[in-house]
């Protein structure tokens, strides 16, 4: 009997191909996904492991002091600070120096206090990294303090804003003994400092339950009116208007 193609089952009509079976992509690249992820997962926890078991311990920023940085580079509470160069300093007072436009804010600050008949007086200007050393370690130890405690009233050598040539320490000279106390807030030199000193961008560095923690300190001020200034104390404004992140 003659068969036509009509006759010839379907799966017998098709002919084989040769092109190479292809395998299905997607579970491949997923199965190959899962196991690099996998594998580089477990390699990141053998080098945390690694790194806490054999990393070596922090070294502190201060001989003397075992605390280290936190991570805004503050020690105990204080930000740090360069040291002014000798060539930018201008002796305002006899042993009272501060950076060049510092000291000719601070001159016409002194004149319009005496004007006002207010009778301001200058205890310190400049510090070098060596004296304020000097300043922390030796009344630490003559205090018996620790350096959490001398910290809250001092800062620590590379962290005072007296090594910028921008900070300067104020008295009332009608009122001696508030010197460098807290007490000074009472005086007539204080309150004129209050409603004045930003005229001439002086601006009191430390007040009551500043977010540095530190201790209120009336009669430390610092000078913001020029842009290198503005940019050394730049991370102290933002923290104290909650802006530092």
């Amino acid at each position: 009997m003659l068969r036509t193609r009509e006759d010839v089952p379907v799966a017998r009509r098709q002919k084989p191909s040769n092109a190479p079976r292809k395998l299905p992509i997607g579970p491949v690249v997923i199965s190959v996904s899962v196991a690099l992820g996998g594998g580089l997962a477990a390699l990141f926890l053998l080098q945390e492991q690694f790194l806490s078991r054999w990393s070596l311990p922090k070294t502190p920023a201060v001989e003397g002091i075992d605390a280290t940085p936190d991570r805004y580079g503050r020690l105990l509470g204080h930000f740090p600070y360069p040291e002014a160069d000798p060539d930018n300093l201008v002796e305002v007072r006899p042993g009272v120096q501060l950076q060049r436009q510092a000291a000719e804010a601070l001159q016409a600050l002194l004149a319009a206090s005496r004007s006002d008949g207010v009778r301001l007086s200058l205890i310190s200007g400049f510090r070098s990294r060596d004296t304020q050393r000097s300043v922390f370690f030796d009344v630490k130890s003559l205090r018996n303090q620790s350096a959490e405690e001398r910290a809250k009233v001092s800062a620590p050598p590379g962290y005072s804003e007296h090594s910028t040539g921008y900070a300067v320490d104020f008295g009332d000279r009608s009122r001696p003994q508030s010197d460098l106390a807290e007490s000074f807030e009472t005086t007539p030199a204080f309150y004129w400092l209050q409603n004045n000193a930003h005229r001439y961008h002086f601006r009191l560095s430390f007040p009551r339950q500043n977010a540095q923690g530190l201790s209120y300190e009336p009669w430390h001020w610092r000078f913001e009116g020029s842009a290198a200034a503005l940019q050394q104390f730049n991370a102290a404004q933002k923290l104290q208007a909650g802006r530092l992140n």
